[in-house]
């Protein structure tokens, strides 16, 4: 529940602030843990129906997220102008979730593994290739034909 509630009011605050088509929201901890509930009668006649701990695996009561100490919860990418406002679009999800969160800018570029300046530099080679909202590294390891044979087939 939190992680639903947390995601409508970081997206809320961002639409009314940064605009519609600024941003993207990613939530990281998907909530794959089925939590079991094993339901007993506590009513008079109840000795007769129950049968206590036998065969108390229970029936499905819902689903759970598990998460690590220091594990993502929200990523949001966004255009540089906008970071101040996706910083206070996570401070306010926060306060939607148990414990103590923190709001961590990072230096990284959207949903990548590589800083700006890095970002750039293996852009401007050619060595990224757009797969999704993330990127793929073409290493130097491997066929030349891979790396050598792209740019003769950009070109025709």
């Amino acid at each position: 529940e939190a992680r639903s509630v947390s995601m409508s009011a970081t997206n809320k605050y961002m639409i009314t602030n940064a605009g519609r088509d600024f941003f993207h929201i990613r939530m990281r901890p998907h909530p794959y843990h089925v939590l079991r509930i094993n339901k007993t009668l506590s009513c008079a006649g109840a000795d007769r129906l129950s049968t206590g701990m036998r065969g108390a695996f229970g029936k499905p009561y819902g689903t759970a997220a598990r998460v690590k100490i220091g594990q993502v919860l929200i990523s949001i990418r966004t255009k540089e102008e906008k970071v101040q406002i996706a910083a206070e679009a996570l401070r306010r999800a926060k306060f939607k979730f148990a414990g103590r969160q923190k709001v961590h800018v990072s230096n990284k570029f959207g949903f990548t593994k590589f800083s700006k300046d890095d970002y750039k530099k293996w852009q401007d080679s050619g060595r990224l290739i757009p797969d999704g909202i993330g990127v793929k590294f073409l290493s130097s390891r491997g066929p030349l034909h891979r790396l050598i044979g792209r740019e003769a087939a950009a070109e025709e």
